[in-house]
């Protein structure tokens, strides 16, 4: 049984939904256009909660929709859970940042509305994220005596990352391929920063701190495995991770 099956066309969900409802949702289109949603968005996310209804009412588990759980609607955010937890994430690193740079000399060298751009944007700028710490990790092993070295791999890392930004815009928006290659180079972020850590455990006294981050944050990252349906509708695993990385900021930037 697979969603076309469900809904066939698009003219039955003005059949299973009530006159009164699908007039209201008519009437609301002026406040949805408001908030980032085109009524063909709007279409697509009634067609989904008839869908899961159907699915429910006859006994089946909850489907996924292009790869992604239903969620219920908050104004703008398709999924307010992660929303709120990546604002969070974003004022405790923005706090522990401005208290950094009010202890650290300043000399020193280590001075939404859910559519198909920010979903994008979202993905992108993880893999960026990632690929990034690769390269300081790179610049921290090989330190400023190779600096033609550490540039070279810099310009290697951003070849892949158009590629795989490339692939994904221009090919196929695929969520498994995405997921694979975060994976992948998130254990090679894993691997060479443990290296880093133990190699400078002796002389630096912060190294072991650094190893609790990234070992917390990759563990904390295996949450996105489990994959259940929202908790009413709002809290995923993709929510649960970016609340439990609040506190790593804390710790890192100390």
């Amino acid at each position: 049984m697979n969603v076309a099956a469900v809904v066939s066309n698009p003219l039955d969900v003005v059949d299973i939904l009530s006159t009164d409802r699908y007039t209201a949702n008519v009437c609301a289109q002026k406040v949805i256009k408001g908030l980032g949603w085109s009524c063909s968005d709007e279409c697509r996310y009634l067609c989904m909660w008839v869908t899961v209804g159907l699915y429910v009412a006859e006994g089946y588990p909850v489907p996924q929709f292009h790869g992604k759980w239903p969620f219920t609607r908050f104004l703008c955010f398709e999924e307010p859970a992660s929303a709120v937890a990546s604002l969070l994430n974003g004022l405790a690193c923005l706090l522990m940042l401005i208290r950094y740079r009010s202890i650290v000399p300043k000399q020193s060298p280590m001075y939404q509305t859910c559519c198909a751009f920010s979903m994008k944007m979202d993905y992108f700028c993880a893999s960026a994220v990632i690929l990034y710490s690769i390269y300081l990790c790179c610049v921290r092993t090989l330190g400023l005596q190779r600096p033609i070295l550490s540039s070279f791999f810099g310009l290697l890392l951003i070849l892949l990352f158009a590629s795989h930004v490339s692939y994904l815009t221009f090919v196929s928006f695929d969520y498994g391929y995405n997921m694979f290659a975060n994976s992948a180079i998130g254990v090679i972020n894993l691997l060479w920063w443990l290296g880093w850590c133990t190699r400078n455990r002796r002389t630096l006294p912060y190294a072991w701190k650094c190893t609790i981050v990234v070992l917390l944050l990759h563990g904390l990252a295996l949450l996105e495995l489990l994959d259940f349906p929202p908790l009413l509708w709002v809290l995923d695993a993709h929510a649960v991770w970016h609340i439990s990385t609040i506190p790593v900021h804390f710790l890192f930037y100390r």
